[in-house]
């Protein structure tokens, strides 16, 4: 009974842990939707995250995202081995741009 019973919880807990990982839709398209408000007003981006509407949002955006990315994870991609990607938001920078970390030739906290 005891080696059913860990069998069925390792199962669930690799069922569950798989939509954490995904195209975390929802989170961000919250994340492009901060970017262009930073960009087109700093202050109110800032209030927004003081209040806290920022902080709020993206928790329910990661509930959301949960079931998102266990659809996604289960039904298209963990089968053909390919990923479902983002399409992120291009915004027309009004002050320079920086890059993300993960490129190779980026700098840290250089403006572009």
């Amino acid at each position: 009974m005891q080696k059913n019973t860990a069998i069925a919880v390792g199962a669930l807990a690799l069922g569950l842990s798989s939509c954490f990982a995904g195209p975390k839709q929802l989170t961000r398209s919250l994340d492009n939707w901060d970017q262009k408000l930073y960009i087109d007003n700093p202050w109110i981006d800032g209030i927004l995250w003081v209040v806290p509407v920022f902080p709020l949002a993206y928790y329910g955006a990661s509930f959301g995202d949960f079931f998102i990315n266990g659809y996604y994870f289960w039904v298209k991609d963990a089968w053909d081995m390919k990923g479902t990607g983002f399409k992120y938001y291009q915004p027309e920078a009004t002050d320079g741009t920086m890059e993300s970390l993960l490129y190779d030739d980026a700098k840290f906290c250089e403006v572009k």
